[in-house]
């Protein structure tokens, strides 16, 4: 198929194979693949920009393996590790409640040490002492770590989380889904199907999540197409993930340190093939952690409906060099879309609209 059919084919509406978005990838022009991405998303979401109040909190970087690609974890008595005791997590939220947070993005390592009872426990204080606060904890790696460590199924482990107040999943820890890449980079995390196994189950016991990947290391333009197919087919089974997030590699600190950053043309592409490549997720996420906003700022015209959220606190991402803050106020996110020629929509973590700033207005004050 010419290029120029392809982009017709788009254009109507038609779903593109693996094979279609690896051209798109070689060959697609930038500024083609924005127009067309932008055409699927406003047919999905119109002039409007989705964010979130919400407050990250990591509970420990203290991890019984090393993956190449990261540079957050620290093995048990490390200099730099932390561990966060249940009343601390407790206290993180209490200091972020003025700024109105709905979710709590909790998520950490292979811990060695503490006890099944230390995730129960935060997951409870939270509830019993916010109730109306949205958990999304501990990536599908940290599901299944769980599974093993204390001898219980993965379904097991989900019903109790969600018994005790889990509310869904992130979507970290899928990385690149391609098997040769996955297990240089994380090998530890075990292959891509254990992913996709947790996260199939946790949609069918009514869980959402999201599904990430991580793009701008090692991996090949193939294996970026390989990782999206195989997101997009659980999806056509379990209809369970409510964004995709390609996530640039922030390489500081990592074992791949000298391939450096992903450049503006790169993460735009990404961003503008993985919203025509997924006609059967609502959402792309420009995460701005590690885009920075500005560029999150610009993928608005390149398919990306989302800007994540307020984050108040982000330590994976800047341990490994982020250039971006570690939050930012809805006042300026607002202000943000605003000035891309969108209406910033505030979001709940199901993507239920909480209040929409009209674009007429210039004062994004009452975001505060």
């Amino acid at each position: 198929m010419t290029l120029d059919k392809l982009y017709s084919e788009i254009e109507a509406g038609k779903r593109i194979s693996a094979e279609e978005a690896l051209m798109l990838f070689q060959k697609g022009s930038l500024n083609r693949l924005a127009d067309l991405a932008n055409q699927r998303r406003e047919a999905l979401h119109g002039k409007k920009s989705y964010f979130i109040k919400n407050k990250h909190i990591d509970y420990s970087n203290v991890c019984a393996i090393k993956c190449k690609f990261c540079a957050f974890a620290r093995k048990s008595g490390e200099e730099g590790g932390f561990d966060l005791s249940v009343d601390d997590i407790i206290q993180k939220v209490r200091d972020s409640i003025s700024q109105g947070i709905r979710e709590v993005h909790i998520v950490g390592g292979f811990h060695p040490k503490l006890p099944y009872e230390y995730y129960l426990n935060m997951i409870t204080a939270i509830k019993e002492n916010y109730p109306e606060i949205h958990v999304k904890a501990f990536t599908a790696a940290e599901i299944r770590y769980f599974s093993k460590k204390f001898r219980k199924t993965e379904e097991d482990v989900l019903k109790e989380f969600m018994a005790a107040g889990l509310d869904s999943l992130p979507g970290g820890g899928a990385e690149i889904l391609a098997p040769e890449v996955r297990k240089e980079i994380c090998g530890p995390k075990g292959p891509a199907e254990y992913w996709l196994e947790t996260h199939a189950l946790a949609h069918s016991l009514g869980l959402r999540s999201n599904a990430t990947m991580l793009y701008g290391h090692i991996e090949t333009l193939e294996d970026r197409v390989y990782h999206m197919n195989l997101v997009r087919e659980l999806q056509d089974k379990t209809n369970g993930f409510l964004s995709f997030i390609p996530l640039a590699f922030n390489p500081k600190g990592t074992e791949y340190e000298k391939v450096g950053y992903t450049s503006g043309y790169d993460d735009l592409k990404t961003i503008a093939i993985s919203r025509i490549f997924f006609d059967n997720i609502k959402h792309i996420k420009a995460y701005w952690i590690m885009s920075g906003m500005d560029m999150a700022q610009v993928s608005q015209h390149f398919g990306a409906d989302d800007l994540h959220g307020t984050v108040i606190e982000e330590n994976i991402t800047h341990m490994a060099g982020a250039l971006s803050p570690q939050e930012y106020a809805a006042p300026d996110i607002c202000h943000l879309i605003w000035a891309a020629g969108r209406t910033p929509v505030e979001r709940d973590s199901l993507y239920q609209e909480v209040k929409v700033y009209p674009e007429a207005e210039s004062d994004y004050s009452d975001a505060a």
